[in-house]
């Protein structure tokens, strides 16, 4: 094996067959893994040194019109929580972080149908103005061309779009109510051709899924070569139709980062909430698979339970905003730090 992740390190691919090995041998044999771990960590700070980017994450609205299967928020969810924050609750929360540190905001939020593009870029607009100088992440879901254009022209930098599954029949089964795979990713090339940063990715253990559809993800992202890839365990809720699946594993979790990070050096790869919340240390070992982002949680802290896309979600201590002090500690610790730049996707000469 260590052959293959040499040749992937080098070359930058791996064929199919190769990469399904890897990962299956990865995800079995601890050797492998930490081969690969490894291998991936020194290709990181290759690129980015030993500093972790923060972003602060504002969860604006748990509502969504979608239902697909694995998430909280679905809107035959009778007992979820819903929440819509204001403007000025967006801004106040943009004034904390930014005292703390933050010099990236994502805004994340369900299919909200009351977020028009007027009230995005009313927000976006007056973001970019008291920020001139912070990025402004975007995760809200498929919206036509035009409105991407939109909310690029008001001020956003990047947009997280996860593709969730590259196998159609698979995204099918995950998202029976939903628009089709086709259309995902006709949003993903809309968002590209509009001049974002785009992040693709994937859950890793969803029902269903195999080795063989973790190969077309990873296919997928080496073909389209997005700026950012996110890349998480699944961890179900219980009011949805998989609640009572189990959750995907750590060990095929990191192997699937290491193999998108020796696959795009330069990508920008988040240690997910997903990550910590699966593991007290997922998040560590996140970063020890190649990872160097994180984000913490900057929303009010009385609706950050109620944004519960799965069960039990991280979202206070190092995982929150308030908690850059623990955060720091904990990278320091494997011998890392917070970098407090914007951290925008760039190649080296």
């Amino acid at each position: 094996m260590k052959e293959l992740v040499e040749q992937l390190a080098s070359h930058r691919t791996l064929g199919a067959s190769a990469m399904e090995q890897l990962l299956q041998h990865a995800a079995h044999d601890a050797d492998t893994l930490n081969y690969l771990r490894d291998k991936a960590v020194r290709t990181a700070q290759k690129q980015f040194g030993r500093g972790v980017y923060i972003r602060g994450l504002i969860e604006l609205s748990s509502y969504c019109h979608c239902d697909c299967l694995y998430c909280g928020l679905r809107r035959s969810n009778k007992s979820a929580e819903r929440y819509r924050l204001t403007h000025e609750e967006v801004l106040s929360c943009c004034a904390e972080g930014y005292l703390l540190g933050f010099r990236t905001f994502v805004l994340q939020a369900g299919e909200d149908t009351t977020h028009t593009d007027e009230w995005l870029t009313t927000l976006i607009t007056e973001m970019r103005h008291r920020y001139p100088e912070a990025a402004i992440t975007l995760s809200l879901g498929e919206r036509n061309e035009a409105s991407y254009t939109k909310l690029k022209e008001a001020g956003a930098d990047r947009y997280l779009l996860r593709h969730e599954a590259a196998n159609e029949a698979l995204y099918t089964s995950l998202h029976p109510h939903g628009r089709g795979l086709s259309h995902r990713l006709a949003c993903a090339e809309a968002l590209q051709r509009a001049g974002y940063q785009v992040g693709l990715g994937m859950m890793i253990g969803v029902k269903g899924q195999t080795i063989q559809h973790l190969v077309e993800d990873l296919k997928l992202i080496e073909n389209m070569r997005p700026e950012m890839v996110g890349i998480g365990p699944f961890i179900p809720h219980p009011a949805t139709p998989l609640g009572g699946e189990p959750a995907g594993t750590l060990p095929l979790t990191l192997a699937t980062i290491a193999i998108a990070r020796l696959l795009l050096p330069e990508a920008l790869i988040p240690s997910t909430t997903a990550l910590a919340t699966l593991s007290p240390g997922g998040r560590i070992e996140g970063i020890l698979s190649g990872a160097n982002v994180v984000m913490p949680n900057l929303s009010p802290s009385d609706v950050r339970t109620k944004y519960a896309i799965y069960d039990n979600k991280a979202s206070w201590g190092a995982e929150a905003a308030e908690g850059l002090t623990a955060l720091e500690t904990e990278l320091h610790s494997i011998g890392y730090h917070i970098d407090y730049t914007r951290g925008d996707y760039y190649t080296l000469p």
